[in-house]
């Protein structure tokens, strides 16, 4: 398959959503100290929030600021890393800090810590812009003509 064309499908926000929630692994994107930052965090999907289980130490949304939200985005993937297939999916949207102590227990349950350490934070994000694609293998035919 190394050498065989591959194309691009579009995913519509919901196929992206239901991507999202097969897996528990992706990247949130957000800005620290005004530079770009990048954190592998565990993830579920609650109709259309993607809610992530970080460690304290990545500075993502701040408690002063969580009726404001933070924009930042969200990615995953499941890429075959030897046919070079699959797809990918983004999340962009406003960041807040979970603070009802309810739904943070129920998060908490749901969401294995992918860290050790007690110390984390739980932080929903509204999917306000949602793209994705999907690799897939191109027919010849299609390739040529």
């Amino acid at each position: 398959m190394a050498g065989e064309l591959r194309r691009l499908e579009e995913l519509t926000p919901q196929e992206c959503l239901g991507l999202l929630g097969s897996i528990s692994l992706g990247r949130i994107v957000f800005t620290a100290r005004a530079l770009p930052a990048v954190r592998l965090v565990s993830h579920l999907v609650d109709g259309d929030h993607v809610v992530i289980r970080a460690d304290r130490g990545a500075a993502i949304t701040s408690s002063r600021r969580a009726d404001a939200g933070t924009v930042v985005a969200y990615q995953a993937d499941a890429i075959d890393p030897a046919e070079q297939l699959g797809w990918s999916a983004t999340v962009v949207g406003e960041a807040r800090q979970v603070t009802d102590p309810a739904a943070a227990a129920a998060y908490r349950q749901a969401l294995r810590h992918w860290v050790a350490g007690p110390d984390d934070q739980l932080i929903s994000i509204h999917a306000g812009m949602v793209t994705g694609f999907r690799l897939v293998a191109s027919d010849v035919a299609q390739a040529c003509g």
